[in-house]
């Protein structure tokens, strides 16, 4: 079921984790009590099969699992966004029409790059949008991230945006973010209907400032960075910026210190979910940055720690 969300969509789409048992199986019902949490913390939409959620790590029939399970499970509630990054353009699109099938409001999308060195041309990266572009009719959120390894130039994205149908959203998490957007906005006009904040919100404050009408932040605390971002986009920037100098030292540790897992972590810690495994070869957090992390988090009181309690 499509979510009844209107568009632009705007807010808060953060990233879930995808939820392992202890063995490193996936946990459906896990995953759906995840979900649960992540809607009645305040997402205003969520986004799936992303970097954060390890999917670099799951089978493609397990893609699979994980995305109709999610989708049937959030029945409408939130829009939800489906990474469907992959190399070759055909089965990106293919990827993505599925997802749309299945009731995606937008797919999100690295450029094609494989390892350190296959990167292909600005021609061929155009190529590749507009392929995925034709397959579907909902929009694509291009993500702009230092994994790629592929400069994306303004230009280039603004061209895009105006020549290709469902190129409208634009996640950028680059060095310089807010100096990025600001560029694009003006350079794509009305063609840009989401320019958007990543990297976990370290540098929100400075993207809504430059443009910014969402953010994808890491799962856990969906609730905090409302707080932020609600304030903002209604005119009271004072309090959006005071509730930033709050949330912040939280923001940092997860950004610097666990990563991918300071989602899990929370969660775990808050009886959302069972386990807070990752899948081999990554390692957990050294215990002390573990401590660290529910400390901070402590202190702010957020819905994570008392949503399964």
């Amino acid at each position: 079921m499509t979510s009844t969300a209107q568009r632009p969509y705007r807010g808060v789409f953060p990233v879930a984790p995808t939820i392992f048992d202890d063995r490193g199986e996936l946990d459906l019902e896990g995953q759906r009590r995840c979900i649960d949490f992540m809607i009645d913390a305040g997402s205003n939409g969520l986004c799936i099969l992303a970097n954060f959620s390890e999917q670099f790590v799951l089978t493609d029939a397990e893609r699979e699992k994980v995305m109709h399970t999610v989708l049937e499970h959030v029945a409408g509630r939130v829009p939800v966004i489906v990474t469907t990054t992959h190399f070759g353009s055909r089965i990106c699109a293919e990827r993505s029409r599925q997802a749309q099938d299945a009731g995606a409001a937008m797919v999100m999308i690295m450029p094609p790059y494989h390892g350190a060195t296959f990167r292909v041309s600005e021609k061929a990266i155009f190529e590749f949008y507009r392929t995925v572009s034709d397959a579907v009719d909902i929009p694509i959120m291009i993500q702009d991230a230092p994994v790629a390894g592929t400069p994306l130039s303004v230009d280039l994205l603004a061209r895009m945006a105006r020549e290709i149908s469902n190129i409208r959203y634009f996640k950028v998490e680059v060095p310089m973010a807010a100096a990025k957007l600001r560029d694009l906005i003006a350079a794509g006009g009305d063609s840009i209907e989401g320019p958007w904040d990543g990297e976990e919100a370290i540098t929100l404050m400075a993207d809504l400032d430059a443009g910014a009408t969402g953010a994808m932040t890491g799962g856990g605390y969906p609730d905090g960075i409302r707080q932020i971002i609600d304030p903002y986009l209604a005119g009271r920037r004072d309090e959006a910026m005071a509730a930033y100098a709050r949330w912040l030292p939280l923001i940092n540790y997860e950004n610097r210190q666990c990563g991918l897992q300071a989602a899990k972590i929370l969660m775990k810690e808050g009886g959302v979910i069972g386990s807070e495994a990752v899948r081999h070869p990554l390692q957990k957090v050294h215990p002390a940055a573990h401590a660290g992390l529910i400390e901070i988090a402590r202190q702010l009181d957020p819905v994570v720690l008392r949503w399964g309690r």
